[in-house]
């Protein structure tokens, strides 16, 4: 791990860092600057040359990096990357609780949870920090971009080790909601348990048939709507789109999914249909405290576009 930036989160960004290879006499550096270095490391990303005459490069020091400076090994680099224009993701991110150690949101449909890809400051995690004073805000567990609900983030690095164990020992009841279609001969409430995998670079997830059981859920209809109905879904482990391929299984794919049963050829900039899927609630004893935690989502089914 690197040393503590010297430079400050922009938009809520910290800054990116890289660090200089050890010295090996066995393999003498083909570099003999720090502008060679940095040439060859980042130019089919960044422009190098204009980086280092607006002095954007800095060392652990703050002092910032001249091109002709000597090639020193083991030596880091920090500096803020240009970032590319992104279209707002409309929907209010309800803050249902805070306190000193967590922060507990409601997150529309269409928001990443971390930045990643084209979604970088439309994310929980960026929009959060710069509107929260929080720069040290993370997430202790995730939800799909187009899933909507509670969210549960760490205010500080030092609090995130306790409940993130919680969340990885299985010790956090969640709820979700879920609109779909009815089916008259499915008898419910029905537990499935199978085996899911999901490989890099593919927008699916898949059954492995005999493989020993990854995911588990408990389905239960709650009520009827119209032809629909809303499901009660209770997963009881986590994996990658886990409800969403349980509901498939029984039939009944979620409304308004943009990848089951079949991929939607849907902009990631169309915000109009968002996927009928709902965390409810979490609930878990407080790692620290020892007290009792519950918290609901404000939002309920079904979703409608919060487009304005």
């Amino acid at each position: 791990m690197p040393p503590r930036s010297p430079l400050p989160q922009r938009l809520g960004l910290d800054a990116a860092w890289l660090r200089t290879p050890d010295l090996d006499h066995a393999n003498p550096f083909p570099w003999s600057t720090m502008g060679d270095w940095l040439h060859e490391r980042l130019r089919e990303f960044i422009d190098v040359p204009g980086f280092l005459a607006e002095e954007r490069f800095v060392y652990e020091s703050g002092a910032s990096v001249v091109g002709a400076d000597p090639y020193q090994p083991h030596t880091f680099v920090w500096f803020h990357r240009d970032l590319s224009e992104e279209i707002f993701v409309p929907g209010h991110i309800h803050v249902v609780h805070r306190d000193e150690r967590i922060v507990v949101i409601d997150k529309p449909a269409f928001l990443s949870t971390i930045p990643r890809g084209r979604h970088v400051q439309q994310s929980v995690v960026v929009r959060l920090r710069a509107e929260l004073g929080l720069p040290e805000l993370s997430p202790l567990h995730r939800l799909d971009r187009v899933t909507s609900g509670v969210l549960i983030l760490a205010t500080e690095k030092r609090w995130r080790g306790a409940y993130q164990s919680m969340f990885q020992r299985g010790e956090v009841g969640k709820t979700y909601h879920a609109l779909a279609a009815l089916r008259a001969d499915l008898e419910l409430p029905v537990t499935v348990l199978n085996h899911l995998a999901k490989q890099r670079g593919q927008m699916q997830a898949d059954v492995v048939p005999g493989a020993r059981a990854n995911a588990e859920s408990l389905i239960e209809l709650e009520s009827v709507v119209g032809d629909n109905g809303i499901y009660r879904l209770s997963p009881r482990t986590g994996r990658t789109h886990q409800l969403r391929m349980h509901m498939l299984g029984l039939g009944i794919p979620i409304s308004g999914d943009p990848l089951y049963p079949v991929v939607q050829q849907v902009s990631v900039n169309d915000f109009t249909t968002p996927l009928q899927l709902l965390a409810s609630a979490v609930a878990f004893t407080d790692p620290i405290d020892g007290g009792a935690r519950n918290f609901e989502s404000v939002r309920s089914l079904p979703l409608h576009s919060e487009v304005e």
